[in-house]
């Protein structure tokens, strides 16, 4: 009854409000979604009964288990020991600070330490270590190893090292999941610790994703569908269970982080064109991370439930690695969430180059993108054009992190491309000054970590503190400046620079 009454409200919209008399098995539909799940389509090959206290199941895809970097003293003692030029109790100072147990907050200071120590693990003093991923050396990072593996085959292509689909298709490409697949805040059956932190963002309001569906035959099977995916202003709303709620309209905004497709529906499944470039929005957890998703021979398929209230889905396509490394790495800063995820940024950097498979540059002779796959999980809404056009609106409040965030993202991608140093631009977390040092304040070992523990330096003025004020090369703020109110607009941002500051 539910569905009927949706097909008949979208086949009068589709009508111009005008009731269409052709049968319904041959009459214009449409079907919308609101995405309510986005994460990368890793797969998790554990037990489904396995308990243990205190342990996780590894999986047969992971047989080495998932990623451990940071968790303990020992795997902290042994990334900051690869340093050569440190001095030789350095590491086991840094791993385990005498005196920590007399301060207030031993684990924030400990993580304070850490943070900045794994920050600089270059081959020489003074080289930041997340924007120059490149500088350090490869830490090993354990990579998914099982064969099964959703995605598509985006090549057209059947090779050895191709994944198998749960259904049996060979030549599927996921290089994404064979090199991140092991990730441990990545990794679950939809418990991983950052695909929790990012649907719920993106259930509070961060941003909206929709798809939406159409057709001139009927909505089970058609074989000259449209899928149209894109960004939507409007907030989800969600039931009094905390899901997703259903038949609420959404706006899709035909501008960035949109795209139209040709599709073939089969009992029920739409599976699109590949096409070009397929622009989407991106996983996001913080603002600065949001925008274009940017799939290159991008595809996506669609299982419709019958009843039309929900579908699950699969995006995929080749996505540039240096992007992907940089909206992980710099969402908060490398150090941060190492420590905190147990990820080694660096691992990862170099895992994401040796998997990249796709996007071939003649210059270079070597592949910018990585095969990728990304799960969807979607309930049904009315998806409809706006009034007038209009674009993606923009946090003023948020405008500067944005800025800096692609400051130093361009400055990564930079110094990958030409392995010459780049800067840290001030005002990202990878700068952040003087936290470290005030954390270890109440330290009896504090003046070897003031002493020995590289920053970054700027101008006076230049730097930021983690509130966002100005201060000098000591710390001292030299300025105080209002905090903006949050707004929205959808004004243009202003032009982006890079970062002028030197390490």
């Amino acid at each position: 009854m539910v569905l009927g009454k949706r097909l008949l409200i979208s086949t009068i919209l589709a009508a111009g409000g005008v009731p269409l008399a052709q049968p319904a098995a041959a009459a214009p539909w449409v079907r919308g979604f609101v995405v309510g799940a986005y994460e990368y389509a890793f797969r998790y090959g554990g037990r489904a009964g396995f308990a243990r206290q205190g342990e996780i199941e590894p999986g047969v895809d992971c047989p080495h288990g998932s990623t451990l970097h940071f968790a303990n003293p020992d795997q902290t003692r042994r990334a900051v020991a690869r340093q050569k030029w440190r001095l030789p109790q350095e590491a086991d100072m840094v791993a385990e600070p005498p005196g920590l147990e007399d301060v207030r907050s031993p684990l924030g200071t400990r993580f304070g330490i850490w943070v900045r120590a794994l920050a600089y693990r270059a081959y020489k003093r003074g080289i930041e270590t997340y924007v120059n991923p490149w500088a350090a050396e490869d830490p090993g990072q354990p990579q998914a190893t099982g064969r099964i593996g959703d995605g598509f085959n985006l090549d057209g292509k059947v090779k050895d090292t191709d994944f198998v689909s749960p259904d049996g298709e060979k030549g599927i490409d996921n290089n994404l999941y064979r090199a991140w697949g092991c990730d441990a805040p990545w990794r679950g059956n939809g418990n991983a610790t950052l695909d929790l932190r990012a649907n719920d963002k993106m259930q509070e309001g961060l941003y909206t994703m929709v798809v939406r569906v159409s057709g001139k035959q009927d909505p089970r099977n058609d074989s000259d569908a449209t899928i149209e995916i894109g960004y939507s202003p409007d907030k989800i709303v969600r039931d009094a269970r905390a899901g997703i709620a259903n038949d609420y309209s959404y706006r899709i905004l035909k501008s960035a982080q949109y795209t139209k497709m040709k599709a073939v529906v089969k009992d029920g499944v739409a599976e699109s064109e590949q096409v070009a470039e397929l622009h989407s929005p991106r996983i996001s957890w913080f603002y600065d991370q949001t925008g274009d998703a940017d799939f290159h021979q991008g595809r996506l398929r669609l299982k419709m439930a019958p009843d039309g209230l929900t579908a699950t889905g699969l995006l995929g396509g080749y996505r540039n690695w240096r992007d992907l490394y940089a909206e992980n790495t710099f969402a908060q800063d490398g150090g941060q969430q190492g420590v905190r995820e147990h990820e080694d940024h660096v691992s990862l950097y170099y895992a994401l180059r040796r998997n990249a498979d796709g996007m071939y540059n003649p210059k270079t002779g070597k592949y910018d993108g990585i095969s990728a796959a990304y799960r969807l999980r979607l309930t049904s809404a009315f998806v409809v054009d706006p009034d007038k056009p209009m674009d993606i609106p923009i946090l003023l409040g948020d405008v500067k992190r944005k800025q800096i965030f692609e400051a130093i993202k361009a400055n990564t991608i930079r110094g990958a491309e030409t392995r010459v140093p780049q800067a840290v631009p001030p005002g990202t977390g990878e700068a952040s000054y003087p936290g470290m040092e005030r954390g270890v304040a109440e330290l009896r070992s504090r003046d070897f970590f003031l002493t020995t523990l590289d920053r970054p330096h700027y101008p006076d003025g230049v730097g930021l503190n983690q509130r966002g004020e100005p201060i000098d090369d000591n710390g001292q703020v030299i300025e105080k400046r209002p905090k903006p109110q949050q707004q929205v607009s959808n004004e243009p941002a202003p032009a982006l620079k890079s970062a002028t500051a030197q390490p």
